[in-house]
């Protein structure tokens, strides 16, 4: 399993314009926000004599990535619940529509969170990081809420080892 550093250092590599960032910050949690809403409404249901336990597969799969964002990083792993949490509040609220406004959001968020993304990624030059690594569509929030985190001064010595690596590697390409 690659590291916390390993991960952001990659999806990084294909996010260090400005214009692309400022993009994800609004995509990466429109596109999540749709899966999860998309996830939300079929229901799970597990009984036996005694017990039923009900659940969707929305809160599968954040319960999957959370335990990742945890295992990779406490803090930003806890932010990560915070971020799934306010998701899940949205998502819950597009599920009680008809099935009809249901879908239409969802699947409109999806699309306009893809289309700011492939903006970004015009303005970066550059084709998006899940293409050459499909965990980078795992990774696209926790880089958002890394980013933020950043910009508040959180987490200095991980954003130092970060950008570290960028400046060492700039530099060796303008040697080239």
């Amino acid at each position: 399993m690659k590291t916390i550093d390993q991960q952001l250092i990659s999806y990084a590599s294909y996010h260090r314009n400005f214009k692309n960032i400022l993009t994800h910050f609004v995509g990466v949690p429109l596109i999540y926000l749709s899966v999860v809403s998309l996830l939300s409404r079929p229901v799970i249901t597990l009984a036996s004599d005694a017990i039923t336990f009900s659940f969707t597969p929305a809160y599968l799969l954040a319960a999957i990535l959370c335990f990742y964002y945890l295992r990779l990083h406490r803090g930003l792993g806890l932010l990560m619940l915070l971020f799934n949490a306010g998701c899940f509040a949205l998502a819950g609220l597009f599920a009680d529509y008809s099935t009809g406004l249901w879908l239409a959001v969802s699947i409109a968020l999806f699309v306009i969170g893809w289309i700011i993304q492939f903006i970004g990624h015009y303005f970066e030059g550059k084709k998006p990081a899940f293409v050459d690594d499909i965990m980078g569509l795992a990774i696209g929030p926790l880089f958002v809420v890394a980013e933020w985190a950043f910009m508040l001064g959180a987490f200095k010595s991980l954003n130092a080892k970060i950008e570290a690596h960028f400046d060492v590697a700039q530099y060796r390409d303008s040697e080239d």
